[in-house]
C-alpha cells in the first residue's frame, strides 16, 4: 500500500516504519493517525515480518499534534472530538497489542501525544538530549488518551508530575523515570538498536506473541483466573511446534529454525 505520510522500509524479515511529515517535525494528523494504524495491522499479519522498528525522518521523532488539525479541533462538537479521541486510541492500541515486537528508535524530539508512540513500543531507545514534554496541561487541556499507556512505564508520582507540569526534560531523564530504555550515543545508534534486532530474532516469534499477552493478561485478570491462565498456557506452548522445536534444539544445542 502506498502511503502519504508515513514510510516503511522491508530489509529482510525487518519493518521499518518512518513517520514522514520532517517538515512539521512528524506532527500527527488524521491521515497520519489512519495510515500508521493501518500500517501496523498490515505488518501484524505478515509472516514475513518479525520485527518493527518505529522511527521518524528528519530531526524530530513527533512533535505531536499539527498546528493545522488542531485548529479544526477547537471548532468540533464533543461528538467529534470524541470520534478523533477515538482515532488516537485505536493508534496506540494497535501498536500496544502488536504480536510482533516492536522498537521506537527515538531520533529526535517529541511531545504530547508523540511520547505516546514510543511508549506503546516494546522497547525505546534514543539518542541523547532529545527533548519531551507533556505539554497538554499548558494548553488547557489533559494527555487523556495516552496516560494508559505512560503509567504502565512509569507509575502514578511522575506521571502526575509531569502531567501538570509539561515539564521539558532530556533523554537521560526520561530513562531515569522509565519512559525510554536506553539512551545511547548517535555514533553507536543504529547499532544497538541491530543489538536488539538479533535478540528478538533468537526468541520464537509466537513465544514472544504469547509474552506479550501474558503481560496483558496480568493486568486485565484477576489473580486466580490468570494463575489458571498462566497453568494453561505453558502446558499449550510446550506441546506447540514451537515449543518442542525449541526444546528438542536446546537438549541438542543446535540453533531452533527460526534462529536460522
Amino acid at each position: 500500500m502506498k502511503y502519504e505520510t508515513i514510510e516503511v522500509h522491508k530489509e529482510k524479515d525487518v519493518a521499518t516504519v518512518y513517520l514522514n511529515r520532517p517538515e512539521v517535525h512528524n506532527a500527527m494528523n488524521e491521515k497520519l493517525m489512519n495510515e500508521l494504524t493501518t500500517c501496523f495491522k498490515e505488518l501484524s499479519m505478515d509472516d514475513n515480518t518479525r520485527v518493527i522498528i518505529l522511527t521518524g525522518k528528519g530531526k524530530s521523532f513527533c512533535a505531536g499534534a499539527d498546528l493545522n488539525w488542531m485548529k479544526s479541533m477547537a471548532k468540533y462538537t464533543k461528538e467529534e472530538n470524541i470520534r478523533d479521541s477515538r482515532l488516537l486510541l485505536d493508534l496506540f492500541e494497535t501498536i500496544y497489542t502488536c504480536p510482533k515486537p516492536v522498537i521506537g528508535r527515538v531520533n529526535g524530539h517529541a511531545f504530547g501525544g508523540g511520547l505516546g508512540l514510543f511508549t506503546v513500543c516494546d522497547i525505546a531507545i534514543a539518542i541523547p538530549d532529545c527533548k519531551f514534554a507533556f505539554s497538554e496541561a499548558k494548553l488547557g487541556i489533559i494527555p487523556a488518551v495516552i496516560s494508559t499507556y505512560i503509567v504502565r512505564r512509569i507509575g502514578l508520582s511522575n506521571m502526575r508530575r509531569l502531567f501538570i507540569t509539561g515539564l521539558r526534560f532530556n533523554s537521560e531523564y526520561a530513562k531515569e523515570v522509565g519512559l525510554i530504555d536506553y539512551v545511547v550515543e548517535e555514533e553507536e545508534f543504529d547499532e544497538k538498536i541491530q543489538k536488539y534486532v538479533e535478540l528478538l530474532r533468537s526468541s520464537g516469534p509466537k513465544a514472544i506473541e504469547e509474552v506479550k499477552k501474558l503481560v496483558d493478561a496480568s493486568e486485565k485478570m484477576d489473580m486466580e483466573k490468570y494463575k489458571e491462565y498462566t497453568v494453561k498456557k505453558i502446558a499449550e506452548l510446550r506441546i506447540s511446534k514451537e515449543g518442542q522445536e525449541g526444546i528438542n534444539a536446546f537438549l541438542e544445542k543446535r540453533k531452533s529454525f527460526w534462529s536460522g
